[in-house]
């Protein structure tokens, strides 16, 4: 039987609410299913927050950058390592994205780096109109630090919580619960899922009444279709929210799952040239993948090595994101770093995380990789 990198996990309940769903006929963009999901997951995160539900994570950042007032000519700093949706809204609105290396006592943005560049950019009068720094696996970003530094210089921060609900930042602060906005993901590989779909979180209710508005194609209050600007069909279905009511139910479960998942890779892989993300003293990482990197050099195989050794075995294993000032999309693309993400990127790999998988399965992933590297080694 294949083992997945990542697969949707369901909790038993999601039918029951589908079922509500249909049996009122809000099947619609719109109905109480997803109302009740944005209340849950604002109750989850807690504090004075506003949620709206939208079709996917980039979708949220599309509409928390331009409600931010990023346009045409303005640069928007951002994480290098990352997904390409959490940087593709960048140029929707015409902006230009400013990438940025990871601190590697984290594997998240390099603050003193960013400390550094904003207090040139200050003199030289070329300040960012908004930072986007991403939780990174599963691992929230340094939230004091970056609110400070955007506070400053009165800059927006919209934090890339995609990889991170369920993760906490010192104190119990959950991730995604910071910044002027975050979004959030709930694509099928993520710890829980509405089969598709995001999320925008926002302290500022201004905000999320805005994402409302362009969310569902910017229509002006007419009896008719009026529109004094242009939006987007961005908003979350009934239905999938139906499914995001059942999921939360057990996110804390899913997240322990998956520390738990992590926790016996580093007891049995650990070892000279094998190395695990690291998580903060303080910090409760959600382990969405359990990444680590492999130096050839002691361990005498490369990550590609044990990647296409597991794939032979119907194992599914992938290289960590590859940085998105290496794309071809981003070619001269200012970047601000030593090669962290770069050397990640090429030495590193996530294995089989997934919150349902057994401990039999976790077992064949760790004997096969032990058998490689005890050959190889």
């Amino acid at each position: 039987m294949r083992i997945y990198l990542s697969r949707p996990h369901m909790s038993g309940r999601e039918q029951e609410y589908v079922a509500e769903a249909f049996a009122s006929n809000f099947v619609a963009p719109l109905g109480p299913q997803l109302e009740a999901f944005e209340a849950t997951v604002g109750e989850y995160l807690g504090g004075d927050l506003h949620c709206v539900g939208l079709s996917s994570g980039s979708a949220a950042l599309h509409l928390a950058l331009r409600i931010a007032g990023v346009g045409t000519g303005d640069e928007v700093w951002i994480s290098s390592m990352t997904f390409a949706g959490g940087i593709f809204p960048v140029n929707y609105l015409g902006a230009t994205p400013r990438f940025f290396d990871l601190d590697p006592a984290s594997w998240t943005i390099d603050i003193a780096r960013l400390t550094d560049e904003l207090a040139v950019a200050d003199r030289e009068d070329r300040l960012p109109k908004a930072i986007v720094p991403t939780d990174l696996y599963g691992q929230s970003v340094d939230l004091d630090a970056l609110e400070t530094l955007a506070a400053q210089y009165d800059i927006r921060l919209v934090l890339d919580s995609a990889e991170s609900l369920g993760a906490c930042y010192l104190g119990g602060r959950k991730a995604g619960s910071g910044g002027d906005a975050a979004i959030l993901s709930f694509n099928g590989n993520k710890i829980i899922t509405t089969s598709g779909g995001g999320m925008l979180v926002t302290r500022h209710k201004d905000w999320a009444e805005q994402a409302r508005f362009l969310a569902t194609q910017a229509r002006d209050p007419a009896p008719h279709y009026e529109h004094s600007t242009f939006g987007y069909n961005y908003r979350l279905s009934n239905i999938c929210a139906a499914i995001g009511l059942g999921q939360m139910a057990v996110l804390d479960d899913r997240v322990a799952r998956r520390r738990t998942i992590c926790q016996r890779y580093r007891k049995a892989l650990s070892r000279p040239g094998i190395a695990f993300m690291p998580e903060p003293e303080g910090q409760r990482s959600t382990c969405w993948l359990t990444a680590l990197t492999i130096d050839p050099a002691l361990t005498g195989v490369s990550r590609e090595d044990i990647r296409l050794m597991l794939l032979e075995h119907e194992i599914e294993a992938r290289p960590l994101w590859k940085p998105m000032h290496m794309q071809p999309l981003y070619t001269g693309t200012p970047y601000h770093g030593a090669g962290i993400d770069e050397s990640l990127f090429a030495n590193g790999l996530c294995l089989p995380s997934g919150s349902d998988m057994t401990d039999d399965q976790q077992d064949e992933v760790i004997e096969r990789i032990q058998i490689l590297l005890d050959r190889k080694g």
